[in-house]
């Protein structure tokens, strides 16, 4: 099985791919002011739940989402299809980090997919090809809560705290105009989903795909529960392109 598979399987229960409530996202989806008609870019979009929320919060908007997983951008086929999006929504398979820029976007959406570009301000320069001047742009990432053990420094990657993450998302002409730190309860419910959702697939399907996909989720929840809960925190930044 290759990881984009296991992925989308673990995330069929939390589509949002993130530790993000609905209630939140949508807080975080209102604050932007989308105007009439507003042009939205999903990098990195998954099973594309941020922009399919964003369109149905504004009746007249359009989204493109950009990602790199067949299997998650199937989900988000179906999805839009279900919630009656699908001509408003365009789709693409291509690496975020090729797609070319065109007419400018009132938002982007880049949500836990910075990795893409080579880090936050790599994402923000990145992002700025795609904004229109006085637009928006919705990143997600991960910093450090406390220090961590450098075993997981080392497992996880390089994160700043909060204070160096702000400073590095606004350090190219952006302003943050406002945000949302996940707080360990919708950690705890991500994390749950995405185990528990590939568990339980693991179950009904024994074979070589089934303990595969099971021993991802124990390694995926060992380092969950014994290595980054309470010391890995994710922040939701909406910053204004200025």
């Amino acid at each position: 099985m290759d990881r984009q598979l296991i992925s989308a399987i673990a995330h069929r229960d939390h589509p949002i791919a993130a530790p993000i409530t609905d209630a939140n996202l949508d807080r975080l989806l209102r604050r932007a002011e989308l105007p009439d008609g507003a042009r939205i870019l999903d990098l990195g979009c998954g099973e594309a739940a941020w922009s399919l929320r964003a369109l149905e919060l504004v009746p007249s908007a359009v989204a493109d989402g950009v990602d790199l997983s067949p299997h998650a951008l199937s989900a988000a086929e179906r999805s839009a299809a279900a919630r009656g999006l699908t001509d408003r929504l365009s789709l693409q398979l291509t690496p975020a980090a090729d797609f070319p820029a065109a007419d400018p976007y009132d938002l982007v959406l880049c949500v836990g997919s910075t990795h893409a570009f080579g880090g936050l301000k790599e994402t923000m320069d990145a992002v700025s090809r795609f904004v229109r001047p006085g637009g928006l742009a919705l990143v997600g990432e991960g910093f450090w809560e406390r220090t961590p053990d450098p075993a997981l420094a080392e497992a996880i990657g390089t994160f700043p705290d909060l204070a160096g993450t702000i400073a590095a998302a606004e350090s190219g002409g952006w302003l943050t105009v406002y945000g949302h730190v996940s707080d360990l309860a919708e950690w705890d419910e991500y994390e749950l989903s995405w185990t528990g959702t590939l568990a339980r697939w693991a179950a009904a399907n024994p074979g070589p795909d089934g303990e595969q996909a099971m021993a991802a989720m124990r390694q995926h929840r060992d380092m969950w529960l014994t290595g980054y809960r309470g010391v890995l925190g994710f922040v939701s930044l909406l910053l204004q392109r200025v």
